[in-house]
């Protein structure tokens, strides 16, 4: 049985509990935060999510661990069987991972400490951002799914990536930034929807209490050097 290690106010995290959740694979969690002692043993960089392989393998980097889940248990295939199409599908991750979701990260810690970004930063995130609405407004089809006909990674990939671009892009920007690209909002509401979608979320409001004193803890630590 494999472990995922983490914590579940983080949207990587839950994004490979979602893929895990979708094959109906048994897996344990482990509740892990950042800069731990426990973290840097088993992930190289010192990042979550890690998952644990039953022969004791451990694996990092989000993107890395879907493909390894896939890969090990083909049954309800998250990738399209021609090489063409899964390429489309792995670009739309890949767009949406560096021209959504990394500049959207840049506004976390201005939102988590209740300030407001400096325009500069503003202006440099809605830059990167647009170059995203570009790019996903010509590859995403939506008809039904993000790449097609087909449910794929994809789908998990972007909607989690898109809680980040929601939860913190928006409320720094003021900027309804889904509206932008056409057909993602009702896919987004759609997706939301799930069984699978709607237990993660319970999990990360669950847990988010405990990861804010985390972070409120990190704060004071750092202003008190």
């Amino acid at each position: 049985m494999m472990t995922l290690h983490g914590f579940a106010a983080s949207n990587y995290y839950n994004l490979v509990k979602h893929v895990l959740l979708h094959k109906e694979l048994p897996f344990e969690e482990n509740l892990i935060y950042g800069g731990s002692d426990e973290l840097m043993a088993i992930s190289p960089a010192g990042k979550i999510p890690v998952v644990t392989t039953a022969e004791g393998l451990h694996i990092s980097e989000s993107s890395v661990i879907c493909d390894f889940i896939e890969e090990t248990y083909p049954d309800s295939p998250l990738y399209p069987v021609n090489a063409t199409e899964r390429a489309v599908v792995r670009q739309i991750m890949k767009i949406a991972e560096l021209y959504f979701e990394l500049p959207s990260r840049r506004l976390i810690p201005y939102a988590l400490s209740g300030t407001a970004a400096p325009e500069t930063v503003k202006a440099e995130v809605r830059q990167v951002l647009n170059r995203g609405i570009t790019a996903l407004s010509r590859l995403c089809q939506f008809s039904p799914w993000i790449a097609g006909e087909q449910f794929t990674m994809a789908d998990i990939y972007v909607y989690y990536v898109n809680t980040i671009v929601s939860a913190f892009g928006s409320s720094q920007l003021d900027w309804d930034i889904l509206a932008e690209v056409p057909g993602m909002k009702d896919w987004n509401a759609s997706m939301s929807q799930s069984a699978i979608a709607q237990s993660v979320e319970a999990d990360r409001l669950a847990n988010m209490p405990e990861f804010l004193q985390k972070v409120k803890a990190q704060f004071q630590a750092a202003n008190a050097e």
